[in-house]
């Protein structure tokens, strides 16, 4: 079975900009928390992912490339509204770091994530990198989709 082990932070400070980033669209054909199914173009890259069930920090991934013209036209079919972020990619001790700038109805929300071989292993967070969130549901990519970061701050949810 394939497994990722992903721990989120919350991001605190700027040095991450400085990085070269590519745009993400996403949608969710499916955001039930036991199986999501993702559709994701990035860049000129797309992909479908189906994901189990969180447990900590983990849970079951299978990813495939697709056509780009077919994840197009699934995203049509996703449950809006879509993920739209830029990503960029930074090396910290030995770990790649993701921090994903949110825009559209998850604007003002960067969050930063980092996949391990195991739930347990050390890692040095780098200085711009705050509070964990891994186990908080409400930064699930799919449940921004329900919930979006833009209307915690009306409904006092704010992190």
């Amino acid at each position: 079975m394939a497994l990722e082990i992903e721990r989120k932070f919350l991001v605190t400070g700027n040095e991450w900009r400085n990085a070269d980033g590519v745009v993400l669209r996403q949608g969710y054909l499916s955001t039930r928390p036991e199986r999501t199914v993702r559709v994701r173009i990035e860049g000129d890259k797309a992909r479908l992912a189906i994901k189990g069930i969180t447990r900590g920090a983990t849970r079951a991934e299978y990813e495939y490339d697709i056509p780009s013209e077919d994840a197009a036209e699934l995203l049509r079919l996703c449950e809006p509204p879509l993920i739209e972020k830029v990503r960029r990619r930074l090396e910290h001790d030995g770990l790649v770091w993701e921090v994903d700038e949110f825009f559209g109805d998850n604007q003002g929300l960067v969050i930063a994530e980092v996949e391990l071989d195991r739930e347990d292993r050390p890692l040095t967070k780098p200085p711009w990198v705050g509070e964990e969130v891994t186990r908080d549901p409400r930064y699930y990519n799919a449940n921004l989709v329900a919930n979006p970061f833009t209307k915690w701050h009306n409904s006092n949810e704010s992190p």
